[in-house]
């Protein structure tokens, strides 16, 4: 059997990612892993939009969003254990650029052994223009991935 260390699940803050992060969560417990949660915060994709607000207020938001979303997976982790204590070591990152790429580096910088990923998180119209980012993962990454699917 394949012994696991380090565990990566991306967020993208959505209700579906939970069943991923749940799936990463029961992994590491079994093989006394610790869960590294990752939010890529993808800027580009709205540098084009009109907005009255200044950048600065845009990037806070976003980036409680991205601190929200990586204090989710702690807290699954820790509903998922025993009393206050998480199942499994839980550690978080926020980093930006193009969310597969970020992804595929930072599985091999922080030296993962397997990234467990929803099928789709936000998806919609955005996965029609920009592709799925979990197929971009499974194509780049030299580390395994499973895919969870998630509901949308």
């Amino acid at each position: 059997m394949v012994a696991y260390e380090r565990i990566l699940v991306p967020t993208d803050g959505s209700d579906g990612v939970e069943r991923a992060i749940e799936h990463a969560v029961e992994v590491a417990t079994i093989h006394g892993a610790t869960v590294h949660g990752l939010y890529v915060l993808n800027a580009d994709a709205y540098a084009g939009l009109a907005m009255e607000s200044s950048w600065e207020s845009v990037d806070s938001l976003l980036r409680e969003d991205a601190e929200a979303a990586v204090a989710r997976v702690r807290e699954i982790a820790t509903e998922m254990g025993e009393g206050d204590d998480p199942a499994v070591p839980v550690r978080t990152a926020v980093v930006e650029g193009k969310p597969s790429r970020e992804i595929v580096n930072y599985a091999e910088d922080e030296d993962c052994d397997l990234v467990v990923m929803g099928t789709h998180g936000r998806g919609g119209i955005d996965r029609l223009l920009l592709g799925s980012v979990a197929e971009s993962v499974i194509r780049a990454s030299s580390i395994p991935v499973t895919t969870v699917p998630v509901e949308p």
